[in-house]
């Protein structure tokens, strides 16, 4: 089975909460970035806590350890089960992202490729195979790779083996579900589902990755 997660770029409290509730029984985590949480502080983990399901703080970590301990130690403790972090900065930076989420029995992500169209400016010619490297080395629970390049997760694959891929880039940036789906973990969904006239109804729709 693949795992369907829920990208909940919303500012608004109420309808994100609206949104996640409807969609729930469809998905299997819900990964909250920048947007949401600036609008709203760290205290709509304790709003969606109630829907039972991981809750993946992707704020792309990228700054020295120090910093990066900082931040993942506020992540944790506002109740996230995960963190997503780039890699780029360096082992010991993102070592520290994954160290202080084992620490508390959480899960880290570093981001391998992002999905959009300019990330192939700096996330090719070996780096993406680097960095997928640095998250074994650095005992990472997974790689992001884009849903909108199947034939890079292919390559990472060979690199991460066994460890969770989350891919990015389905719906809005025009990757094809049912092909990611074969090769990864988990495929993460927001746009096409969180601007829906349904949300629940376009989130069931997606879920047959599940199946």
């Amino acid at each position: 089975m693949t795992e369907l997660i829920l990208s909940l770029d919303v500012l608004d409290r109420k309808r994100a909460c609206a949104i996640a509730e409807s969609c729930a029984p469809f998905i299997d985590a819900i990964k909250v970035g920048y947007p949401l949480v600036l609008s709203t502080g760290l205290t709509i983990v304790e709003d969606l806590a109630g829907l039972a399901l991981p809750l993946i703080a992707d704020f792309k970590v990228a700054d020295i350890p120090n910093t990066n301990r900082l931040i993942c130690e506020a992540v944790f403790s506002a109740g996230f089960d995960a963190v997503i972090a780039h890699g780029f900065v360096g082992a010991d930076a993102a070592r520290t992202c994954v160290e202080v989420a084992h620490n508390h029995s959480g899960a880290a992500y570093i981001v391998a490729e992002m999905s959009h169209p300019g990330a192939t400016e700096f996330f090719h010619d070996g780096v993406a195979e680097r960095l997928a490297r640095l998250a074994v080395a650095c005992r990472a629970d997974g790689i992001i790779a884009p849903a909108t390049r199947p034939e890079r997760i292919g390559r990472l694959r060979k690199i991460v083996g066994n460890k969770a891929i989350y891919s990015p880039g389905v719906g809005a940036q025009g990757g094809d579900l049912d092909t990611v789906a074969r090769l990864v973990d988990g495929v993460i969904v927001g746009r096409s589902i969180y601007e829906a006239e349904g949300p629940a109804a376009e989130a069931e729709r997606f879920s047959r990755i599940r199946r």
